[in-house]
């Protein structure tokens, strides 16, 4: 359950889904395979920023459906019920959180991107929401990259063949 304090970032599931090349690759295999994707993908995201994000799922047309709220690693999973779209569930949403915490909505729907700035929220659009994820992933690629290199001994990045020489050296041999 979303709870009223903190930094949120609410994702329209389906749109960015449709909006992302390697999340429209994953649909052909299956929308559930999509679906799990964007949610590790944010996953990732939420565990690297300490955000927290929503991603929210039409099912509006699943005739009978209850809607769900899921926990998964770190993100919280909304299914709307039968009747209500993700808009619906993001704006009520976002509306009751008020004012006094930091909302952001990635959506590329520009109607519900103005509805949801009259309540606050900052829009995001569904390709601006890819490039900050990418942005990170590379950030943390980077870093992971440098840490790596200074794990690394002074023997095991200066050549062998000057290494062993210098071994000589210091050993009392001749360079």
């Amino acid at each position: 359950m979303v709870e009223k304090n903190g930094e949120y970032l609410f994702i329209d599931g389906y749109n960015v889904i449709n909006a992302w090349p390697e999340l429209i690759e994953a649909k052909s295999v299956s929308l559930e395979t999509a679906r799990d994707k964007l949610v590790d993908i944010m996953a990732d995201y939420a565990a690297q920023t300490g955000i927290n994000v929503v991603v929210v799922f039409d099912a509006h047309n699943v005739e009978g459906g209850r809607g769900g709220r899921y926990h998964i690693n770190g993100v919280e999973v909304v299914f709307t019920r039968e009747g209500e779209t993700a808009d619906n569930y993001i704006e009520k949403t976002v509306s009751s959180l008020g004012m006094g915490n930091k909302i952001r909505v990635a959506t590329s729907d520009w109607i519900e991107q103005q509805i949801v700035m009259g309540h606050g929220a900052i829009r995001l659009s569904a390709r601006e929401l890819r490039n900050e994820v990418m942005a990170l992933a590379e950030r943390r690629r980077q870093l992971e990259e440098r840490k790596k290199l200074e794990r690394q001994t002074l023997e095991e990045r200066i050549d062998k063949k000057i290494w062993r020489l210098i071994m000589e050296h210091l050993k009392g041999g001749r360079m």
